[in-house]
């Protein structure tokens, strides 16, 4: 290949070709295009986030590992931790939607294990296209079904998820992929930073293969006409193979037989052998011919690119190899010893006998370009404005019909149902909730792990919809008892060489980072996606989060719907008069959505703080948050399971059909009298004087809501929400 080609083939531009070689010294030669090609990539360098991530707040007296470890850690007291993290697999599975996902979960839980915690939960963040756009009904399939088969398989639960659709996605879908993992007391939390001279580099898992060679790179570029020829770049995952390496590595990790571990996750043995030598500050002697292979004829790039799954790269100490090999093979799994650590800081590469290359890992790991593309600072444009056009139906029933059948509004039943949400006995609430909830064996707490960011608000403005992704699923959290403590994030974005979404992200990560630090819910761990565009269309800006949260006790936690008679009912909403658009209705119109966002996040907070504990005594039995569609869709989902709600609150037209940012439908208990209730209420809202509105709109009833001048019963409710979907996916239902 001449210069130009070998460019386009690796994907470095002309002014990276020149750093390379002003660091080498020389042009590169042999496997260092390849190495540069992924170590450099968006995928693996953050070469365009980097600077911006800095701004992240990610620090708190809980937070135990933060960014620059395969996962976050948080204590959560009592001798517990969990370790959390979130990361997209959006190209591979747009090119082969069963095992891009299916991969993306066996990535992700590599990232938990490898610190040594059990995996004892997953969830998914998914966006795709309309219904009856090209391929989406087999894109949604293939997903769907990779995460069940994966999932299921490999043992974990999959217990939450978040599922959207929208033409921005019609050419470039999302699959963001979560997994949360326990460390029991006393068990210790595992690094990637090699160390100790003399120490064997051990190779462990399945055979290396084909699949996945330069899957980084390609994940770092956009989608044209011709993405179909990139199928060869998608990782083939086994779940079965990945059970077995959970359990060998979680065993050989309570021996104390690993000095170090990296998951071979993008980029495989280049940047796990790489990142472990450049964060130890050591240097790692390599013979790639001691490789396991499943294909003879691989060459020495093809093993240092290849994305095959289900692999580890550890150290251990040589008087250790023995007892640590044997318990793999128990296990059925390779453990190799392809190379050691060195005290000087290179990594040589051998093949056959043959030095291949000799690198400085820290030149590059710590040298990779840093960009600084150009954005547009972000500008409230919203404060004044006063102009809000009513694009939904007035009449409540209507609103209701409307919003339930429709697919963004209708059940995803039909999606979970595929996922085993169950299995290890540990869950308390799963995808049927609005968060899942996950029993703590040794101290019987609950964790909670709700999937944020609502892209209708990020279509409305970046920095709010950014501030959103933090702030909506930490106030789902507290409706529910929880305090949020952590946050991970998957930041998904169109080309940032162009302004418009560099402009985006920049304001999205200020707004979730201010909104984490003013409820003191630090950014631990994510990943960044960017270059989700195909032929110059950008998705909607997609900064995905997962919210972790606690509840000492796990008793009386209010449910989703209302499960009796005699409940009184209430409407909190917060500054309804200065934070309102026109949401979903204008998603409905195709239309760009109007209102105002006056919004002070130190008393955003304040009525978390509020809500929490509000919801935390048994005096509430339900709740739920007035979101998408506004307070009618929102009282039909309230009363999903058969009861309803009767009273004369004398609400107005636009009540009903205005989508307020902050509010929640929290219903009180039977015994408590109208004077009781609302005292309740008043007095745990009192730290947010005058930023709340509280309205009863009646008692719960069975079989109907009959508020004001209108009822429908809650079959019909229940039925159209249920079978909704069928309509829009005709082939799957």
């Amino acid at each position: 290949m001449d210069l130009k080609e070998k460019l386009e083939h690796y994907r470095i531009n002309s002014d990276e070709y020149e750093a390379i070689k002003k660091q080498l010294g020389r042009e590169p030669q042999g496997v260092e295009w390849a190495i540069y090609s992924a170590m450099w990539s968006e995928h693996c360098s953050y070469k365009s986030s980097k600077l911006h991530l800095k701004k992240l707040f990610n620090s708190s007296p809980r937070v135990l590992q933060s960014f620059g470890e395969n996962a976050g850690v948080v204590d959560l007291g009592q001798g517990e931790r969990i370790a959390f993290k979130m990361e997209s697999h959006n190209h591979p599975s747009f090119i082969e939607p069963y095992q891009g996902a299916a991969t993306g979960v066996g990535g992700i839980l590599r990232d938990i294990f490898t610190m040594g915690a059990r995996p004892i939960a997953l969830g998914n963040f998914l966006c795709f296209g309309e219904p009856h756009a090209t391929r989406m009904e087999s894109l949604v399939d293939g997903v769907v079904r990779g995460i069940g088969g994966y999932g299921n398989c490999v043992g974990v639960p999959t217990v939450t998820g978040q599922t959207e659709f929208h033409p921005s996605y019609n050419e470039n879908i999302l699959v963001n992929a979560f997994a949360l993992g326990l460390f029991e007391k006393g068990k210790e939390v595992f690094l990637s930073k090699a160390h100790g001279e003399g120490n064997y580099v051990v190779y462990v898992g399945a055979k290396t293969g084909r699949d996945g060679v330069h899957g980084a790179s390609m994940a770092s570029e956009s989608f044209d006409e011709d993405s179909e020829s990139k199928r060869p770049t998608v990782q083939i995952g086994d779940p079965f193979y990945e059970k077995l390496l959970i359990e060998s590595c979680l065993e050989v990790m309570e021996k104390g037989l690993v000095v170090a571990i990296q998951d071979m996750g993008a980029a495989g043995l280049t940047s796990s052998s790489f990142e472990m030598a450049a964060k130890g500050g050591v240097g790692l002697d390599i013979d790639l011919s001691k490789v396991p292979l499943r294909d003879s004829s691989l060459t020495p790039e093809d093993i240092l690119l290849s994305e095959s799954q289900e692999r580890m790269l550890l150290v251990c100490e040589p008087g250790q190899f023995k007892d640590l090999e044997e318990v793999f093979h128990r296990w059925g799994l390779d453990a190799s010893v392809i190379g050691t650590v060195t005290r000087e800081e290179a990594i040589k590469l051998h093949w056959k006998g043959e030095l291949l290359t000799q690198m400085d890992p820290q030149m590059i790991v710590e040298s990779a370009p840093v960009y600084r593309r150009p954005f547009e600072k972000w500008e409230n444009k919203w404060e004044s404005a006063t102009n809000f056009t009513s694009l939904a139906p007035s009449e409540p029933i209507e609103i209701i019909r409307k919003g339930l059948s429709s697919i963004e509004g209708c059940s995803r039943q039909w999606i979970y149902q595929q996922y085993d949400q169950r299995v290890g006995g540990q869950t308390r609430r799963d995808c049927e909730s609005s968060i899942s909830v996950i029993r703590l064996p040794q101290t019987e707490r609950s964790v909670a792990v709700v999937l944020g960011c609502r892209p209708h608000v990020m279509r409305f403005d970046a920095r709010v919809g950014g501030i959103d992704s933090v702030a909506y699923p930490a106030l789902e959290l507290a409706i529910k008892g929880f305090e949020a403590l952590a946050v991970t994030d998957c930041l998904n974005f169109g080309n940032p060489e162009k302004s418009e979404p560099m402009s985006d992200f920049v304001a999205a990560v200020e707004g979730m980072s201010d909104m984490c630090r003013t409820i003191t819910a630090p950014i631990i761990s994510g990943n960044v996606s960017f270059y989700n565009e195909t032929q110059s269309r950008n998705i909607t800006p997609t900064p995905s989060t997962g919210v972790v949260g606690l509840r000492e006790d796990f008793s009386d936690l209010p449910t989703d719907e209302l499960l009796e008679e005699g409940l009184r009912v209430f409407w909190i909403r917060f500054k309804p008069e200065q934070n309102y658009f026109s949401g979903m209705w204008s998603d409905e119109k195709g239309e760009v959505a109007s209102g105002q966002f006056n919004m002070d996040i130190d008393e955003l907070a304040n009525f978390t703080r509020c809500m929490r504990n509000l919801c935390s005594e048994p005096r509430v039995k339900a709740s739920r948050m007035v979101g998408k569609y506004g307070l009618a869709y929102s009282l039909a989902r309230f009363s999903m399971a058969g009861f309803g709600i009767e009273g004369q609150p004398g609400l107005k037209p636009e009540h009903y059909n205005r989508e307020d940012f902050y509010g929640a439908l929290i219903a009180t208990h039977a015994e408590m009298t109208q004077e009781m209730a609302m005292e309740y209420i008043k007095d745990s809202c009192k730290d947010s004087p005058g930023k709340v509105e509280i309205i009863e709109l009646g008692q719960s009833v069975r079989d109907r809501i009959a508020i004001d001048h209108w009822q429908i019963p809650c079959s019909e409710i229940k039925e159209i929400y249920c079978n909704s979907w069928r309509k829009h996916f005709e082939s799957l239902a």
